[in-house]
């Protein structure tokens, strides 16, 4: 008799123990309050403003003013971007700036689609929603939303808008694209309370996307849009039909551990590829050495942003070289060693500035490396970093991001991954830089999903 029931004892704990094993997990939060003060009791401002980029003589010449005081500091000899933005270049693009650049041009650039505003959780959460002027008959667009990252913003899928909503191919799908701006991030307000993360800023867009009436929608992402995206899935797995991402830094634990110590070895065991090896070895270097160069801006984002972001909200010049040294070096790490960085080589001046000056326009900087803090409040012990996603996924995997996270990695977050592109080009800023190869991927990827 007691070995029986010792027996059903241990059957009963193994079914509910491969139960819970099973059982899908799904991120919970509850609404915040993100604007001045206590919430109203009158309820949430529904309403849908349009919204216009704006500029002025005044700003425009204070602007002017702040750029003529500058202090230039002399490079050292040889140094190229290997101390940070080269000063000798930096002259070069800020007599551009200065002279030749023409922000007027650009905010009617930044106009040709229309921008809109609503207030939600307390603080405005702007957007860009581009609907397909030419829709066949019968048919109908596919919701998609994109979230960019730092330091970019809403423009950066400036160049992919037209690829997706009025394809060339005549089998291509048409998108409704729908682009906000992070709160804390240009024409977003900010967050007036300490705490919000990429899980607030995904449960934001998720109210957003539901007055927008979109009953299911297709989410992009990549750096801290990779988080929100990701968030959004986990949040409400039913409403995003699929997610495409081209950022998704390894997770630590035992099996990449293993996979690292042996894979270079036995790559087979490990799903390892030739491309894999190229570039996770060797370790010392792609995985210490690298990360010790370029990740400086994290921590001091992740613990005094304010600090710093005073110095820079305060001067233009200093903004630029600290956002476009990223331009330069995430793009392709051997931009170091030359003396322009390669800024050009990728981006047009006019592209760089542009996003600039949203962030000078808009006095976010500050809000925008706060983020960082408020992520990294918890340390890495977040909740959903533990949560996998289920939602069907694909992931496209650029040659020159700032890390790389081999297929088998990926499948270990993402337990639906349905595609993983090895892309011919590109870095951090694909959107931006390859916007004709992001729009491809996220085509093929959905095309797979609506066939099924």
């Amino acid at each position: 008799m007691f070995i029986e029931v010792l027996a059903a004892v241990g059957i009963g704990g193994l079914l509910i123990y491969l139960f819970q094993r099973n059982r899908k997990q799904v991120l919970k939060i509850e609404d915040g309050w993100w604007g001045v003060g206590a919430a109203f009791d009158d309820g949430e401002d529904l309403t849908i403003r349009p919204f216009k980029v704006t500029t002025s003589d005044e700003e425009l010449e204070d602007l002017y003013w702040r750029i003529d005081q500058t202090r230039s500091v002399p490079s050292l000899e040889d140094s190229q971007f290997n101390y940070g933005f080269n000063s000798t270049y930096l002259q070069k693009v800020v007599t551009y700036w200065r002279h030749d650049f023409d922000w007027r041009t650009q905010v009617d650039k930044l106009n040709q689609y229309p921008h809109f505003k609503t207030r939600i959780e307390g603080i405005d959460v702007h957007y860009v929603h581009v609907k397909p002027k030419n829709l066949a008959e019968g048919t109908s667009a596919i919701p998609l939303m994109m979230v960019h990252g730092w330091p970019g913003s809403f423009y950066e899928f400036y160049g992919m808008i037209p690829l997706l909503t009025e394809p060339s191919d005549p089998d291509g799908l048409v998108f409704e694209v729908v682009c906000p701006s992070i709160p804390g991030y240009g024409y977003s307000e900010a967050p007036h309370k300490k705490g919000f993360d990429t899980v607030c800023a995904a449960h934001v867009f998720h109210k957003l996307m539901k007055r927008l009436g979109f009953q299911q929608f297709y989410a992009h992402g990549g750096d801290w849009g990779w988080q929100i995206t990701t968030n959004m899935a986990q949040l409400e797995p039913k409403i995003v039909k699929g997610l495409h991402v081209n950022f998704c830094p390894p997770q630590a634990g035992l099996s990449m551990t293993l996979s690292l110590m042996l894979g270079r070895r036995f790559p087979t065991l490990f799903d390892f590829t030739e491309r894999d090896i190229q570039r996770l070895y060797p370790l010392m270097d792609k995985l210490l050495v690298e990360p010790v160069k370029e990740f400086g801006y994290l921590h001091i984002q992740a613990t005094k942003p304010d600090t710093v972001g005073r110095g820079l909200n305060d001067s233009p010049v200093g903004l630029a070289a600290y956002i476009l040294e990223k331009y330069s070096t995430w793009t392709d790490h051997d931009f170091r060693n030359l003396d322009d960085g390669g800024l050009t080589r990728k981006f047009s001046l006019d592209d760089l500035l542009t996003n600039v000056m949203i962030y000078w326009t808009s006095g976010c900087i500050v809000s925008s490396m706060r983020f960082y803090k408020e992520n990294f409040r918890q340390g890495l012990n977040q909740p959903h970093n533990k949560i996998p996603v289920y939602v069907p996924t694909g992931f496209a995997s650029f040659p020159n991001d700032l890390m790389h996270t081999p297929k088998v990695w990926v499948k270990q977050k993402y337990h639906q991954l349905q595609s993983y592109t090895p892309m011919a080009r590109g870095g951090h800023f694909a959107a931006m830089e390859e916007p004709q190869l992001m729009a491809e991927d996220i085509q093929n990827f959905v095309k797979t999903l609506e066939k099924k």
